[in-house]
């Protein structure tokens, strides 16, 4: 049988390609609105972080997600997504376990 293609997607912070499901999505909406994706699948657009909490602030300190997203990041959209950050990486780290268990 065919192997399925997984699709790669690259940290803007560590520069390391990884399949797509390994990382966390931040998107830039239409609106202009920044938040955090786990669906993958919000319209805009969207940049890709490991999941770890320093590859997170590493990306606040150099800036990645402002030239990823090509806007302008304010602090309190940082403290916002460091928030929603640690909550959704235990979400994202039990996802990921369930899915190696399989």
């Amino acid at each position: 049988m065919k192997q399925k293609k997984v699709p790669l997607r690259k940290c803007v912070v560590s520069q390391e390609m990884k399949p797509k499901k390994e990382l966390i999505r931040v998107v830039r909406t239409p609106e202009g609105e920044v938040l955090i994706d786990l669906t993958g699948k919000k319209s805009g657009r969207g940049a890709y972080i490991c999941g770890k909490l320093e590859c997170f602030k590493l990306a606040q300190k150099n800036k990645a997600l402002d030239r990823a997203l090509k806007c302008q990041v304010s602090p309190e959209i940082y403290a916002q997504l460091a928030r929603d950050f640690v909550s959704v990486e235990e979400q994202f780290l039990a996802a990921k376990d369930s899915e190696d268990n399989e």
